[in-house]
């Protein structure tokens, strides 16, 4: 993909990610097959489910006892009731749990379906890959373990596939950061008409996780990927800082 200088380019990782694997050493290895390389300047996005198997967050389901009220309800809808009990378990609150539909809190304060649970790309539906357990710390081991090898300081984003409210389809967020500050505050500044801008903070990070998502999509086997001509902001930023305090959000 390339608009007005901006690349993105897609990372393709032949073979699977097993927990232990270095993420760094894989996504090294497979560059020189795609033809590409690391430049000062570039933006490193990871797909989270290569980050989790790496990481261990690997669950066998037939390890998983479902409560009755969890086999009552993906009966109901026609669901996996283990997938629903680890859903449950993996949430700091129910957000809302309608027509088959269950929204949660992660303990990271994600707002997201089944807690982040997932099932899609692991092995035929027999695990379930949960969120890294720290984003925005497995974003800043990658970033240092990539300075340590090619002495190039690429800010990582770690993205995920979230629905949004009235809104149709998914998209992709940011949920771990390192490298960059992960919001542009452009208030106190003018636009080109003169008018002394309030209110407009951009989540760069969920923006370029979105650029990164339509090439590194569910089937294309390519889990990470360059952007490269974006202009970041250098800075000790976490994705930490895109989610909203309850105290300013009006839906809490």
């Amino acid at each position: 993909m390339r608009k007005a200088g901006l690349s993105v380019l897609p990372i393709r990782i032949v073979g699977e990610i097993g927990p232990g694997d270095s993420l760094v050493e894989k996504i090294l290895q497979a560059l020189p097959n795609n033809r590409i390389s690391l430049h000062q300047g570039d933006v490193l996005v990871v797909k989270h489910k290569i980050v989790s198997k790496a990481e261990g967050q690997i669950i066998e389901l037939n390890t998983i006892q479902p409560s009755r009220a969890s086999q009552k309800w993906a009966e109901r809808y026609g669901l996996d009731a283990r997938v629903t009990e680890l859903s449950l378990a993996q949430s700091k609150r129910v957000v809302r749990r309608k027509r088959g539909v269950l929204i949660t809190e992660t303990r990271h304060g994600f707002i997201c379906a089944n807690s982040g649970v997932d099932v899609s790309n692991v092995n035929g539906g027999k695990r379930a890959l949960l969120l890294p357990e720290d984003p925005d710390r497995s974003a800043t081991k990658l970033h240092r373990e990539i300075k340590k090898r090619l002495k190039l300081a690429i800010p990582v984003i770690i993205s995920d596939s979230f629905g949004r409210p009235w809104r149709e389809g998914l998209t992709e967020v940011a949920i771990g950061v390192a490298g960059m500050k992960p919001l542009y505050d452009y208030r106190r500044k003018r636009d080109p008409h003169g008018y002394v801008l309030h209110a407009s903070i951009e989540a760069v990070a969920d923006e370029l996780a979105c650029a990164a998502g339509l090439v590194c999509g569910k089937l294309e086997r390519s889990p990470a990927c360059i952007i490269r001509g974006f202009q970041y902001q250098p800075g000790r930023g976490k994705a930490s800082e895109l989610i909203r305090p309850a105290k300013n959000d009006l839906f809490r």
